[in-house]
């Protein structure tokens, strides 16, 4: 699981002041994906919320039912610095996953000690990179909420079906 932001220079539902680019208005979609990279859950923010604050709507968010977790398949689930929080770790395990989480400075480490060493999470930014080739959504021009969350549904089954 991860957030990416994007310009949406109209405003509207779902937008706030984008940090990285001088407070212009901006979205944050926080995408869960499975191991192979296919969308299961999307939520769309403004994009100066917190990507711990979406994590338990993106988990609301999955409209397949998942298989339940025994001793021999877990659910895991990796995330990145931002979700470094005991509160994240208490809603992960509420949704029994085993969380991945690397704390500050971990990965750095971890890299020092390896150099072929590659994160877990590329996968899910890889799939926000497959999100960001159509056009229509790397910047958002529509004003409401639901048609931009549609438009990404839309993006996630071409996904899917190029997968396929």
């Amino acid at each position: 699981m991860d957030g990416a932001t994007t310009k949406a220079p109209l405003g509207g539902e779902a937008t706030g002041a984008n940090p990285t680019d001088r407070g212009k208005r901006g979205t944050k979609r926080s995408l869960l994906t499975d191991g192979d990279g296919i969308p299961l859950g999307i939520v769309v923010a403004g994009a100066n919320r917190h990507d711990s604050k979406l994590l338990e709507a993106t988990f609301e968010a999955v409209s397949i039912d998942l298989p339940e977790p025994d001793a021999d398949h877990k659910q895991h689930l990796c995330l990145d610095k931002g979700y470094d929080y005991d509160f994240i770790r208490e809603v992960v395990q509420v949704w029994a996953y085993t969380p991945h989480i690397r704390s500050r400075g971990e990965e750095k480490q971890a890299k020092e000690n390896n150099p072929a060493y590659k994160a877990r999470r590329w996968v899910v930014e890889r799939t926000h990179a497959w999100f960001n080739k159509f056009r229509r959504i790397l910047v958002r021009w529509e004003k409401k909420k639901e048609n931009y969350l549609a438009l990404l549904h839309l993006a996630a089954f071409l996904i899917i079906f190029n997968k396929l």
